[in-house]
C-alpha cells in the first residue's frame, strides 16, 4: 500500500501538472472570458455553528459590496482533515461567483475568505477557481 508521504507527493505532482498545462480556451461569439470561483465555508465553531442570520449578515456586509453584480450560495455538507489530523464533518456554505479575471476581483475573494476565517474562527476555507466563458443575456422589456 502507499504511505501517506507517497500519496501526498503524487497528489502534489498531479496538481502542479494540472496548473502548468491549463490550455487557453477560446470563447464562442457572444461570450466573454471570466473566472468561476467556488468558495467553501465550514460552519462549525467553538460556540456552536454559524447561524443563518450570521451567514446572511456576512453576505450583506462582506460579499454583496464586493460582488454586487451577483453571486449564488447554497448549503452543503462536507468533510475535511484538520491540521491536527482529525476528520471533521460539518454543514457548509458554498459561494459561487462569476467575475472578470482581474486583480480587484481576485483580491476581493481573498478578503472575503480572510474575513470569514477571522469572524467565525475558522482554520481554513477552500477556493476552487476555474477559467470559463460566459454570456449574459438580459431580457427585453416590451
Amino acid at each position: 500500500m502507499f504511505g501517506y508521504r507517497t500519496i501526498s507527493m503524487l497528489l502534489s505532482a498531479a496538481m502542479l501538472t494540472a496548473c502548468a498545462a491549463t490550455p487557453q480556451r477560446n470563447c464562442a461569439r457572444g461570450e466573454q472570458r471570466v473566472v468561476s470561483d467556488l468558495v467553501y465555508f465550514g460552519t462549525a465553531k467553538a460556540s456552536g455553528a454559524v447561524t443563518q442570520q450570521e451567514w446572511d449578515d456576512f453576505l450583506r456586509v462582506e460579499v454583496t459590496p464586493r460582488f454586487a453584480q451577483g453571486f449564488t450560495v447554497w448549503t452543503a455538507n462536507g468533510q475535511w482533515r484538520a491540521a491536527d489530523g482529525s476528520i471533521l464533518r460539518e454543514a457548509s456554505y458554498v459561494l459561487s461567483v462569476i467575475h472578470p479575471d482581474d486583480d480587484v476581483s481576485d483580491t476581493s475573494i481573498d478578503i472575503i475568505r480572510a474575513h470569514y476565517r477571522a469572524r467565525f474562527a475558522q482554520e481554513s476555507t477552500l477556493r476552487v477557481r476555474h477559467a470559463a466563458c460566459a454570456s449574459f443575456q438580459e431580457s427585453e422589456v416590451d
